[in-house]
């Protein structure tokens, strides 16, 4: 497996593994508790160094699953975790990144994470109610403490993103990125760039979408988020059918997958970007990792970025609600 470096000197396997599907979001589990420890310290022998949870997944059993299975591998990986949720009798109610809450949250999860130190600690989503300087300076306190050693954001704008760099460097910031979800491209990458931070996409294949495995006919079981996701509405899935195909024949040319193709275009975009896909199955992380192996020529990007511009996305990759959480 490649490394790549997030920041200035956070280094991890050019592809991570994002643990949330392991406990939440995509449906009934395949397997159970032990088969995905199994999957995680799977992936750390195919390579993959850099795994990413939170608090709000599940809420809690993300972190306590991933604590358990990288317990015994701890000085060989890099975990990333979250604050930034108000959580409830069990479920997420709005947003509190209070210093004070940001101290209770990073202690609950050093415990479940079963660690000293949180590697990698985002801001889950920006909280328009606490001043980013607020926010910085309490995590830049648990830096100088041992308990964290890097400061991240998900989904902040760019302008969110230099107001915290100002006061703590951000090591990494963490938003949804694929051939099919392009809104980091305008302002959030080239400010990433300037100020040498590194880019972290979830849902690299599209939750599933440029793998090529689903189509208008694809029904989702219960508790599957795609349900809620506008894009994923039958009639938007036959307009986004376009752009999978030609991701598919370019497949079928080189020998690979189509989510290959989708994670190598990734990693082809910046040497400082990593992505997170996430499995639940040992043999989706060997295909995942198998792209950091696979060149895509100059031409075969454009294309690409030709197609994906010419064919568009119908829908959005949130719902109303969620969308407001964005990009503040």
């Amino acid at each position: 497996m490649h490394t790549r470096t997030l920041g200035q000197s956070l280094t991890v396997s050019a592809i991570g593994l994002g643990a949330m599907g392991m406990s939440q979001s995509y449906g009934p589990n395949p397997g159970s508790r032990n088969d995905m420890i199994a999957v995680l310290r799977s992936a750390v022998e195919e390579g993959v160094t850099f795994f990413d949870t939170a608090e709000v997944y599940g809420p809690y059993v993300n972190e306590e699953l991933v604590g358990e299975a990288l317990q015994p591998v701890r000085d060989q990986v890099v975990i990333a975790t979250k604050f930034g949720w108000d959580i409830q009798d069990g479920r997420s109610v709005g947003l509190d990144s209070r210093p004070e809450r940001i101290r209770r949250v990073a202690e609950e999860s050093l415990k479940r994470l079963r660690t000293d130190t949180i590697d990698l600690f985002y801001q889950h989503r920006v909280d328009p109610d606490v001043p980013i300087e607020d926010v910085v300076g309490t995590v830049g306190d648990l830096i100088a403490e041992g308990k964290v050693r890097h400061f991240g954001l998900s989904e902040a704008s760019a302008a969110t993103i230099r107001a915290a760099h100002a006061v703590h460097p951000v090591t990494a910031v963490q938003s949804e990125y694929s051939l099919w979800t392009r809104d980091p491209e305008a302002e959030v990458l080239p400010t990433l760039a300037e100020l040498g931070i590194g880019f972290v996409p979830f849902s690299p294949l599209g939750k599933g979408f440029l793998t090529g495995t689903v189509d208008a006919s694809t029904t989702f079981a219960e508790g599957d988020i795609r349900h809620r996701v506008p894009r994923f509405r039958a009639e938007n899935l036959a307009v986004n059918q376009a752009l999978v195909a030609s991701v598919r024949q370019l497949a079928e040319a080189k020998d690979a997958t189509p989510g290959q193709i989708a994670l190598a275009w990734l990693l082809a975009q910046q040497p400082w970007i990593v992505p997170i896909p996430g499995t639940r199955r040992v043999a989706r992380i060997q295909e995942n990792n198998a792209a950091t192996a696979l060149p895509l020529s100059a031409d075969e990007i454009a294309d690409l970025d030709r197609l994906a511009t010419q064919v568009g996305v119908s829908g959005d990759r949130y719902n109303a609600e969620h969308m407001a959480y964005v990009n503040r």
